[in-house]
């Protein structure tokens, strides 16, 4: 299955018995899947089926999706003008110029007297009505691909991307595991200077105890299993990109993961230079879980 960012844009285009649909559709990142809609006046009958179909393709991102209705003229009802009424009314006007000096009438005041003109209401049989709410339906499913389409291109961007924050994870996981600070005869050596030195400082204090409480230390600061959870988390995040889908929040939780055993291994640590991968290691995790929020 393909990724899909939640961010994408489409627009689509219809026309039915003389009248002209489109649709446009967006998405931005969301929790869940959020629609809003903006429906021209007269078409609020769609919004529940509008929702359904956006919530049948997605399930995370605010998506935004307008209607534009457009009717041709041969497809508007034609205003009616009585023109017995308004010849009666204009030759009036024009005696009252005439004999009183009124002012001219004017061909917007007189049309908009009430009886001159009128604009009928369309009448839409309910055969009429099923037939453009279906044809506004099946425009909105190819927006909706085209918007699916949109978002599985930055998806497959974002796969890329994310692989390769992975690859960094898996070389400083590995360059951790294999720094010479972790060699059992280096550890031994810090740990008898320690040892040495509080002995130096001390010499009261009993020295058997002291190398047990050094052997406790440094089994504690023992980053193994650190290490090994980081590989399978690794491996987790690459099978959950390749399988791909909504992944998004697994992939956010693997993030989480990632972050907590670099700053395990941050604290644990007992070399410089082991704490300097741990840092690395944590801004790579964060460039990592920042792309993942772009996920479905």
């Amino acid at each position: 299955m393909n990724l899909q960012s939640m961010t994408g844009f489409a627009r689509t285009a219809a026309e039915h018995d003389g009248t002209a649909i489109a649709w446009e559709v967006k998405s931005v990142n969301g929790k869940s899947v959020e629609v809003r809609l903006r429906l021209p006046q007269g078409f609020d009958r769609l919004e529940q089926p509008v929702r359904q179909a956006v919530q049948k393709r997605f399930t995370r991102g605010n998506v935004q999706a307008t209607l534009t209705v457009s009717r041709s003229s041969a497809g508007m009802v034609q205003p009616v003008i009585n023109e017995v009424f308004l010849k009666d009314v204009a030759n009036l006007a024009n005696r009252l110029v005439e004999q009183y000096s009124a002012a001219p009438a004017t061909a917007d005041g007189l049309l908009a007297l009430r009886g001159v003109f009128d604009m009928p209401e369309a009448v839409e049989t309910e055969e009429q009505r099923a037939a453009i709410d279906a044809a506004i339906m099946n425009c909105l499913e190819a927006g909706l691909a085209g918007l699916v389409e949109a978002r599985q291109d930055e998806g497959e961007a974002l796969r890329s991307l994310l692989l390769g924050h992975i690859a960094a994870i898996e070389a400083l996981t590995l360059k951790a595991e294999a720094d010479p600070s972790r060699e059992p005869g280096q550890i031994r050596q810090r740990i008898a200077e320690q040892v040495q030195l509080l002995l130096d400082a001390a010499p009261a204090l009993d020295e058997a105890r002291l190398n047990m409480e050094a052997a406790f230390l440094a089994t504690k600061a023992d980053i193994r299993e650190e290490i090994d959870r980081l590989k399978t988390h690794v491996a987790s995040a690459r099978a959950l990109l390749a399988g791909g889908g909504a992944v998004g929040r697994k992939l956010d939780f693997l993030a989480q993961e990632f972050n907590r055993e670099s700053n395990t291994l941050c604290s644990k640590s007992n070399a410089a230079a082991v704490t300097a991968i741990g840092l690395e290691l944590k801004a790579v995790v964060d460039q990592f879980r920042e792309q993942v929020q772009n996920l479905e």
